[in-house]
Parts: C-alpha cells; structure tokens; sequence
C-alpha cells in the first residue's frame, strides 16, 4: 500500500486537554494491521480517517470487535431493569496530553497518523459508553469539575427508561459477558449530568486513574 509522508508529526490538542481515539475500521500500514477511525481534540474538532500507530493497536482491535460481536449479540433484545431496547456500544481511547499527529496519502486518500509509540503509555486509558456518546464524553472529561463515581448495585439509574439507564446497566452485562473491562462508571458534570460508561483492563494508564479506580459512589435520589 503507497504512502506518502507530507511533515514531522505536529503536536495537537491541549497539553492539559484529553482527546479520543475513536476506531471504526483497520488498515494496513507500514506492514502493520492498525486501528482507524476518528479523533477527536479536546476543543471538539474531529480528524476523520485518522489511524493509530504503534503500541496498543492489536489491543485496541481486539478490544473493538468483542464490542461488535456483544452489540450483534444484544442489540434488538430489552434490557430487563428499564425495560428499553439495548443500544450500540462503543470503544474509545483516551489520550492525556497533546497527540503527535502526522499526515500521510495513502493510495491517494489522506490520512492522520497517529504515532502512538511517542506517547508515554501512562496517558492512554480505553473506555466505552452508547455510540453516539463519545463526543459528550470528551467534552465532559475536559469539563473542569466533573468527577467520576460508581453506581452502586441498586441505583435507581439503571431503572430510567432512557439511554443513560440502559448503558448503565449494559457495560456491566458485557463485562459479565467477558469484555475486558469494569462497568458501571459514570461522569458526573458540574450541572449533575451524568454519562454513563465502562472502563478496559488492558489499556489503563495511571495518569488516567481518577476515571478508572473510582471510589465515589453516585446517589441518586430518583
């Protein structure tokens, strides 16, 4: 597969900012099956086609298709607390820090290269929340104020009939059904909005511990 260099890697996003590593597909690149898809900075603006390159790849793909092959299995079936039909999951990986970006062509299409291997690996964390929830993640994870918690067993949450319950209840029935991860995590914004999300065993660095080792527990009184 041609591909062409365009520069030196540019440093994007915040160095006090988090951005999200969002894979949709693989490629080849340089001889390697890597992770595709779309990142996006801590101040919302998105790189499509963007592929990451180097530590965690094979990681990253095996963690995205056991999401796939869950969703396939349980999505079209109700969740038994809230009664409400199941929804997609996704995976994504967050990354503290500015992100070393480089742009290549790629058999004529242009591509982001993540070049992940220059990343200290203490500053990436995978998680996974409701498909169409990455974006309101990110913003909330670069929301200063905002906390992580854990629901407790019996949290009223997962009995709202709407999307937030039913992810809630839904990271732990993956995680009960072998994903490699923790459940029942959510992000609490400052205006007591809460997101729903899990949190993967294997890419978990440190720096990242706050939304990964949550002791707070969330109460909610309805």
């Amino acid at each position: 597969m041609l591909h062409t260099a365009h520069e030196a890697p540019a440093q994007l996003g915040s160095p006090n900012g988090y951005e999200a590593f969002v894979p949709q597909n693989t490629i080849n690149y340089n001889g390697n099956t890597d992770p595709t898809g779309d990142l996006i900075l801590n101040n919302g603006t998105t790189l499509h086609n963007t592929i990451w390159n180097g530590q965690y790849a094979s990681t990253i793909i095996q963690n995205h298709n056991q999401i796939v092959q869950l969703n396939n299995q349980f999505v079209g079936q109700t969740d038994p607390v809230n009664n409400q039909p199941y929804v997609n999951l996704q995976d994504f990986y967050v990354i503290k820090g500015q992100v070393p970006i480089q742009q290549v062509t790629i058999n004529g299409q242009p591509y982001y290269v993540i070049e992940v291997n220059n990343i200290n690996p203490a500053n990436i964390a995978g998680f996974y929340t409701y498909q169409g929830g990455v974006p309101n993640f990110e913003v909330a994870i670069n929301t200063p104020g905002t906390n992580a918690a854990v629901l407790p067993g019996n949290s009223p949450v997962f009995q709202w009939t709407n999307a937030t319950g039913t992810v809630a209840y839904q990271t732990i029935k993956y995680e009960q059904y072998g994903l490699n991860g923790a459940g029942r995590h959510v992000l609490v914004l400052p205006n007591e909005t809460i997101i729903p999300y899990g949190a993967f065993d294997n890419i978990a660095g440190p720096s990242l511990n706050n939304y990964i080792v949550v002791q707070q527990v969330y109460n909610s009184s309805s």
